[in-house]
């Protein structure tokens, strides 16, 4: 098993979000701003989804990996530490899937 965590991934998103806009594509996408990365994420997921149906084990890592690395962005973006993702899932997983969804409250 790995050793790299999402937590890597997120300190590398951070730095590489300083560099020159033309020396990185995290810095292009962040000083392009949330609308692009924004639609960057969308197009990884819609690519994770279509290599998921078609039952591509390769092309799924793949685009499980950008869907990852562009949500991450997105969060950089957004000003939103990964570390409260991971506690919304942790408050969301301390009951069944089915009880969290009915708690939730919709707009």
């Amino acid at each position: 098993m790995s050793e790299f965590s999402l937590a890597d991934l997120e300190n590398i998103v951070a730095r590489r979000a300083d560099a020159a806009p033309e020396d990185s594509w995290t810095a292009k996408l962040v000083s392009a701003g949330q609308p692009m990365a924004a639609q960057k994420l969308g197009e990884e997921a819609v690519e994770a989804a279509i290599a998921a149906v078609t039952g591509n084990d390769e092309s799924l890592k793949a685009e499980a990996a950008d869907l990852l690395y562009h949500l991450l962005v997105v969060l950089k973006i957004a000003e939103i530490p990964l570390e409260d993702v991971m506690a919304e899932l942790q408050r969301r997983t301390a009951q069944s899937g089915l009880q969290e969804k009915a708690g939730r409250v919709t707009s």
